[in-house]
């Protein structure tokens, strides 16, 4: 059984224009890098028929390394259901969390759920949320860890490239983005590269991006995890699947 501790208890059921926070009494779910999970009163957000977000064991295991690095100021881009500010406003490490967030619905959501005035020990003072386009968002103080996550679904598109964008204006010391496991698993594939340190390590420098990269010996093995589970045909090349069976 899956638990997400108490931050669950926060969360009710609403809609504000056409966002959409409902509950799933139970089901089963599959994690990011672990396995398939029984989740009972599962929240998602959804927006028509996508699911923007949840508190499925995916979305929590696609942004935990981000948040157990945090520290000093982070910007989050997108807000949906606020778990990873949530999270971060915990860590005694963080001072200050800027939410970007394009949509004045999402926003509305929000300060109708009051999620963050709830948080525990008042940390969510630390918290503000900026009504802003990613890509043009300009920070008025330093930022010490970038934390984009404005795509659907999990992989595909040019996710590197539009991390860089944002990183242009941010130009923050440090950067995770969604999904970059599985960008990090497909760019490796594409030159040839195994998916050990050093090739992971020269992949990502290819990125041109200060990409946080979790110093330890099992991250490798979550990127494979990952990707086996979740890139399905959105390698660069076909047949490049068999990086996941190779190193």
């Amino acid at each position: 059984m899956f638990d997400i501790g108490p931050l669950r208890e926060l969360f009710r059921p609403m809609i504000s224009g056409a966002w959409e926070l409902k509950c799933i009494e139970m089901a089963p779910c599959r994690g990011y890098w672990s396995g398939v999970q029984m989740c009972f009163g599962l929240i998602l957000l959804t927006r028509g028929e996508d699911t923007w977000m949840s508190l499925a064991p995916v979305e929590i295991e696609s942004q935990i390394l981000g948040v157990e690095a945090a520290r000093g100021h982070v910007a989050i881009m997108g807000l949906g259901m606020g778990w990873a500010a949530s999270e971060t406003a915990l860590r005694e490490e963080v001072a200050q969390i800027t939410i970007v967030e394009h949509d004045p619905e999402a926003i509305a959501l929000h300060e109708e759920l009051d999620l963050f005035a709830r948080l525990p020990g008042g940390v969510g003072e630390k918290i503000r949320i900026v009504e802003a386009d990613a890509y043009a968002w300009v920070p008025d103080t330093p930022v010490d860890l970038l934390m984009p996550d404005i795509w659907l679904p999990l992989v595909g598109g040019h996710r590197v490239a539009d991390v860089a964008r944002m990183q242009d204006n941010v130009q923050a010391p440090q950067v995770y983005f969604w999904g970059q496991e599985l960008e990090i698993a497909r760019h490796a594939a594409a030159s040839g590269r195994l998916l050990d340190e050093a090739g992971i390590a020269a992949t990502v420098a290819g990125f041109d991006l200060p990409l946080l990269i979790p110093d330890a010996p099992d991250y490798p093995g979550k990127i494979k995890a990952a990707a086996s589970q979740w890139m399905n045909d959105n390698w660069f090349e076909e047949g490049h699947a068999a990086i996941l069976t190779r190193s």
